[in-house]
């Protein structure tokens, strides 16, 4: 899936800069240039936050502060002309995964950018084992699928399927992504395969068949708020 992330800059060449070079790796970015600014745009699309703590107005320590405050986890990578110990254990102790000195190497905050994204991936898949809505349960730890403590039978593929969804609800996953996940590179299938096997998942859930949703244009996504446990 694409990912988003928000970069919060008040140079606007620095955000251009990492807008463009984000954009080549296959990022979704979107650009404030003032914390007040990024707190108007910011919604739960957004995968990461670039953020620079030297603004003018609101600072990105401030703006941290009050993201957490607010419940809000996002993930955080923050940039700086300072570079002192203070300054770090400040960025960290407001909730910050991790801090970058300016100037900085484009190549080097790419790394970063992915590396806190790779761990926040890595986080949600352990830690979300089971998508419930109504009676409809996905027990993805467990490689079950029940509707109303009645198991439903699909095939391997068609589980992948519906797992996938369920981790990243309400979040849309085109064809090729579907594909990419559940197939991998080393097998030849066309986009159409994945329609198919929707049409056979919508026929298995029965009455929760709508869950499902076909978003022209974009891919598919799960309708629904699920309850989440560990």
């Amino acid at each position: 899936m694409e990912e988003r992330i928000l970069v919060v800059d008040d140079e606007k060449d620095i955000c251009d800069i990492l807008q463009f070079n984000l954009e080549n790796e296959g990022y979704k970015v979107d650009l404030a240039n003032s914390a007040e600014e990024a707190l108007s745009i910011l919604t739960d699309r957004h995968d990461l936050i670039i953020l620079d703590v030297m603004m003018g107005g609101m600072s990105g320590f401030k703006m941290a502060e009050r993201l957490r405050k607010e419940g809000k986890s996002v993930p955080i990578i923050f940039l700086t002309a300072k570079n002192t110990e203070n300054d770090m254990l400040t960025g960290f102790s407001l909730g910050g995964d991790d801090y970058v000195s300016k100037p900085f190497s484009v190549k080097e905050l790419i790394a970063r950018v992915k590396s806190v994204l790779k761990r926040v991936r890595l986080n949600k898949k352990e830690t979300q084992t089971l998508w419930q809505h109504e009676g409809l349960t996905i027990d993805i730890l467990n490689n079950r699928v029940t509707i109303d403590d009645v198991e439903v039978t699909l095939t391997k593929k068609e589980f992948e399927i519906l797992s996938l969804l369920s981790q990243t609800s309400p979040n849309v996953y085109t064809r090729s992504e579907i594909l990419n996940q559940v197939w991998g590179d080393n097998e030849f299938v066309l986009d159409r395969t994945v329609d198919v096997h929707i049409t056979r998942l919508r026929k298995k859930l029965g009455e929760y068949s709508s869950i499902i949703v076909n978003r022209s244009g974009f891919g598919y996504y799960l309708n629904s708020e699920p309850k989440t446990t560990e």
